[in-house]
């Protein structure tokens, strides 16, 4: 007889089968689980991560939470996607490079360049192009001829976004960068005159860091202007290099002698900060008048067509209408409605009448709107307009003062070295790309770096390798007098105790049918160019 043995039905047997099988099973799932759950969450954790480092464009730019727009301050070679200007931003890194032995700075102080780098429309881009070539052969040229002088100059890129929504991110950014070894000591560019721009400066000027216009004219974003709801002194530390559109529109009316009876205002409602004050000009210019002003509103984003063109439809209209003594309409407006104002205007009823419109600089970006009806301007329709700076301003007869030939010709020159240098040399700025000095941009740009450069080198102290910030806004009243002041390539840059140009040269531009940009001649805010001395009155 076979004995069954205990271990499959005695007690030690149910025990060991209990450790055995029916814990030894759920155990080993239990296991299982655990590690499943650590994948899982490593893998979960691993994708937030990639996702987050996903948010990173560049070193110091990325792309805010909702937004896949890259904002912020690039320090390195990155283009921002935008290929125009990727010639011009390698040519800058390398500048920058060259400040580091590749351990340690060579006392350099930051500048940065603070526009729309990442603008969408042909128009923007074209500007932000234009303002990027001159600062770079600003900073070339400071820092290549410096004969001594330093500190050297870096040179960053400050985007707020297409459209200036980020701005207070790259604000943050910029401050933060006043206290490191970047050293920032001042923040150029602000090309135009919009509410975010407005937002930008007030914020910067306040944080105590100087800024420095390159193209912004509206006058309530400019210190020392009467009648600003600000204050006298709204933004401490900001300078600028274009007039304000008081001073464009009192060059205009030297220029074109504005009669009050001879003319009509057509502006934007509601308008914004550019628009407005070029309204309030031209309102001072028209003081008895018989006819009231038109408006006309286009969409929150000026650059849209909207339907802007049915009002100019109407507007033309009223203008045939008018007395035929009137021969001259201030337009107070953007460049996209004054495209549409004028093609309207070049189907009007009276086309036996002629008539000129007069305006401000933001009419520089119809030299590239291949919508401009090219027949209105050979119909009896003229365009000039106040421009910042023009490449043919200082050749033919300059004044003998507020600006000179020799001093434009200083930019020509760095212009036709950097597109003749091919070989990278060093005793060279680089090629920057296609250049248009049309626009005055880059003049301007060119000139709003050199200015900044004066402030900083003057704001050093002899032993020190950097300023403070709060000297180099204290520069700002001392850049003037024969000795004091930036022979600028746009002209004589003098500026008052509020950082504004005193007495600018006012380069008259009229646009021709072919879209470009025809010299006139200079005209002054004080009806003649300044004084040897280059004094603001009191």
């Amino acid at each position: 007889m076979t004995r069954t043995s205990s271990r499959g039905t005695g007690s030690r047997g149910v025990g060991r089968w209990l450790r055995e099988g029916v814990w030894a099973i759920p155990l080993r799932r239990y296991l299982a689980l655990l590690v499943t759950a650590a994948l899982v969450t490593g893998l979960g954790f691993t994708v937030r991560k990639l996702t987050e480092d996903d948010r990173s464009c560049a070193p110091g730019v990325v792309r805010p939470a909702g937004s896949d727009e890259c904002v912020g301050v690039s320090t390195t070679g990155y283009s921002f996607g935008r290929k125009q200007l990727a010639d011009t931003i390698t040519a800058i890194d390398r500048e920058n490079d060259s400040l580091t032995d590749g351990k340690d700075d060579k006392g350099y102080v930051t500048v940065a360049l603070f526009e729309p780098f990442t603008a969408t429309d042909a128009d923007n881009i074209g500007d932000v192009l234009h303002e990027l070539q001159g600062a770079y052969l600003a900073q070339w040229k400071v820092n290549h001829d410096a004969n001594g002088e330093g500190p050297p100059i870096r040179l960053v890129l400050a985007n707020p976004g297409h459209a200036g929504a980020h701005w207070e991110h790259t604000v943050d950014q910029l401050e933060k960068m006043t206290t490191t070894s970047d050293r920032l000591r001042a923040v150029t560019g602000i090309g135009l005159s919009t509410e975010e721009n407005a937002r930008a400066v007030k914020e910067l000027t306040s944080r105590g860091i100087p800024v420095i216009g390159t193209s912004i004219t509206a006058d309530s974003l400019a210190n020392g202007q009467q009648g600003n709801p600000q204050g006298m002194m709204p933004f401490p530390g900001l300078a600028r290099v274009a007039p304000t559109n008081t001073d464009e529109a009192l060059a205009l009316r030297s220029f074109a002698k504005v009669a009050a009876d001879k003319a009509v205002l057509v502006y934007d409602d509601p308008g914004d900060p550019y628009t407005l004050t070029l309204q309030a000009s031209f309102e001072k210019l028209l003081k008895g008048s018989r006819y009231q002003p038109w408006p006309f509103t286009p969409l929150a984003d000026r650059s849209k067509e909207g339907t802007t063109a049915n009002d100019f439809r109407q507007i033309r209209e009223l203008v045939c209408d008018t007395a035929s003594a009137v021969d001259t309409i201030l337009f107070a407006g953007r460049h996209t409605q004054l495209r549409q104002f004028i093609n309207a205007l070049g189907e009007r009823g009276c086309q036996q009448r002629e008539f000129t419109i007069l305006t401000g600089d933001d009419a520089s970006y119809l030299t590239g709107d291949a919508k401009l009806d090219p027949e209105a301007l050979k119909h009896g329709i003229s365009v000039r307009y106040s421009a910042l700076a023009h490449p043919d301003a200082w050749i033919k007869n300059p004044p003998k003062t507020g600006g000179s030939a020799a001093d434009a010709q200083d930019l020509a020159d760095l212009l036709t070295a950097a597109q003749a240098n091919r070989t990278a040399k060093t005793d060279s700025p680089l090629p920057i790309g296609e250049v248009d000095l049309e626009d005055g941009q880059l003049i301007v740009a060119y000139d709003a770096m050199r200015l900044t450069v004066e402030g900083i080198r003057e704001a050093t102290p002899r032993g020190r390798s950097a300023p403070t910030l709060a000297d180099v806004g204290d520069e700002w009243t001392l850049i003037k007098g024969s000795s004091g002041r930036v022979n600028g390539a746009s002209g004589w840059i003098c500026l008052d105790n509020y950082g504004n140009p005193y007495d600018k040269a006012v380069p008259i531009v009229e646009l021709t049918p072919d879209r470009h940009a025809r010299f006139v001649e200079i005209a002054w805010p004080t009806g003649k160019p300044p004084e040897k001395d280059c004094l603001p009155p009191s």
